[in-house]
């Protein structure tokens, strides 16, 4: 089997084998669970290449990690009944019951896990890291580079969290109705990070990875389904999401190059998965709630009209200056100052976006790059140079160079 495809199934997979395992087992064990599923990928990553794929690759995990787990702890049962005996009894039913990798128990687990690792007990980035990790299936290379750090400190905030999943003896089951809506802005917060990290990739040479995003969006789509969840701001989000997954066919060549909002083609737009944004969009307006995530769908759901009037780009404008006065961050900020560019020109916007002084942030010169193309090709030639210095991806790059090419 292909090393991306395994790894892709390993993606898909993984999380959903150690939340079972986990909820059977308690979190206390989170470790082994994690172990016995990279076993199980080992031993198929064995077999498959010497007698090939099966004709049902996820049922074949399920039936070895279920064998894996009843060996390890029939295999150290007397280990378990003298330091852990709590765990005799559940063991028994576990043996007898088998463990259900049924759709409906690895929706429930996944949903009771995603809760787990949200707890308040956890600090906040250790909450991120560790559903990167269980729920997501990232390896530690990755979360490393997404928090801009390194794999030994990775894994020591991995361990730390899992240590307060112990000692704090958090279980896996929803909390109760006083503290789902808290917890609930955190399980959002994981999801919106981890499209994020899918729709612009900073931990790979490639600028978008499908795969992250519909993760994303399927856990999102889990906690719709589920009432208690199923709030104003779930629906923003999971709008949002489908407005940027629509525009997926469109945002990258088949040479895998960027290709900008200004150049996209609308004909290569989703209208399917526009048309489901704007559903959840709807469902979002009940109530009197308005969130980031509202007006972050409102806004992307602007970027799927296609025409390219003033009046749109007003309206856009108008949404950022409500975002940043709810949550401001440098992102939105630039986001905000191109809008007024495409609102009310190069001049205005130009120097808006002087004042920001982003100097780490690679989008910042890009813009800078734009606004003065025109009005100091050499400026704009140092921004685009300065630009393509700090872009992560090759391709970046590439689009980057295009631009200075361009200039006069």
């Amino acid at each position: 089997m292909e090393q991306a495809a395994l790894k892709q199934l390993f993606q898909q997979e993984f999380s959903k084998m150690v939340a079972v395992i986990s909820k059977i087992y308690g979190l206390q064990h989170i470790e082994l669970a994690e172990d016995i599923v990279s076993e199980t990928f080992l031993l198929a990553t064995e077999t498959w290449a010497a007698k090939g794929m099966p004709p049902n690759p996820a049922a074949w995990l399920y039936t070895v990690a279920r064998q894996q787990t009843l060996y390890h702890f029939r295999r150290n049962r007397i280990f378990t009944e003298k330091v852990m005996p709590e765990l005799t009894s559940r063991q028994e039913k576990t043996d007898e019951a088998a463990l259900d990798f049924s759709l409906q128990n690895i929706k429930d687990s996944q949903l009771q896990m995603l809760f787990a690792v949200c707890n308040p007990a956890i600090a906040s980035e250790a909450q991120i890291g560790l559903a990167l990790r269980i729920l997501c299936g990232f390896g530690i290379d990755e979360i490393a580079e997404a928090f801009l750090s390194n794999k030994e400190t990775i894994n020591k905030r991995l361990f730390r969290a899992k240590e307060k999943l112990r000692t704090e003896n958090i279980k896996m089951e929803l909390p109760p109705e006083p503290e789902i809506s808290k917890r609930l802005d955190n399980v959002l917060h994981v999801l919106y990070l981890l499209f994020s990290e899918g729709y612009y990739s900073k931990t790979q040479n490639q600028i978008l990875r499908k795969d992250l995003c519909l993760e994303a969006m399927r856990l999102c789509v889990m906690l719709t389904e589920y009432d208690r969840t199923n709030l104003p701001r779930t629906n923003a989000l999971l709008a949002l999401m489908c407005f940027h997954a629509s525009r997926f066919g469109a945002r990258q060549t088949e040479e895998m190059s960027q290709v900008l909002y200004e150049q996209q083609d609308p004909a290569l737009w989703d209208t399917a998965l526009i048309s489901q944004g704007m559903h959840f969009l709807d469902l979002s307006a009940e109530g009197n709630e308005i969130s980031s995530y509202h007006l972050e769908a409102r806004i992307a759901y602007w970027h799927c009209q296609k025409a390219d009037t003033p009046e749109k780009w007003e309206a856009i404008l108008q949404l950022y200056n409500q975002l940043l006065m709810i949550n401001y961050s440098p992102s939105v900020a630039l986001n905000r100052t191109f809008a007024l560019y495409k609102a009310n020109g190069q001049h205005e916007a130009l120097r808006e976006a002087e004042k920001l002084k982003l100097e780490n942030n690679h989008f910042y010169f890009l813009l800078l790059g734009e606004l003065y193309t025109g009005i100091d090709d050499r400026k704009a030639k140092m921004n685009y140079q300065q630009a393509r210095a700090l872009a992560k991806t090759q391709t970046e790059k590439e689009g980057i160079q295009q631009k200075i090419n361009n200039l006069p």
